[in-house]
């Protein structure tokens, strides 16, 4: 059995997650506003999870963050990114 599509056929589909996707990404931004690096506290509110879920993801490698005075670890706005990214769930079609 044999399937034929038409590959023009999904361009607006995928056009419509580019979009959502973009728009994602913005709103992800607008929440963290100016400040550069956050606490674990504060990182892990602006997440969603509960602090001790944040350190947890950053001991097995699945988030970065930097290591500052007093050993104090602090998340950039990058390290958030990045890891929303990672862990996003696209709707099925």
């Amino acid at each position: 059995m044999q399937v034929s599509i038409d590959p023009e056929s999904f361009a607006p589909v995928i056009a419509a997650v580019v979009a959502e996707t973009i728009a994602a990404i913005q709103t992800d931004e607008e929440r963290l506003g100016d400040q550069i690096a956050f606490s674990e506290q504060k990182a892990a509110r602006l997440v969603d999870m509960e602090p001790h879920q944040l350190r947890d993801e950053r001991l097995r490698g699945r988030i970065g963050a930097s290591q500052i005075v007093g050993r104090r670890i602090r998340y950039t706005r990058s390290d958030l990114l990045q890891y929303l990214a990672r862990n996003r769930s696209e709707p099925r079609i």
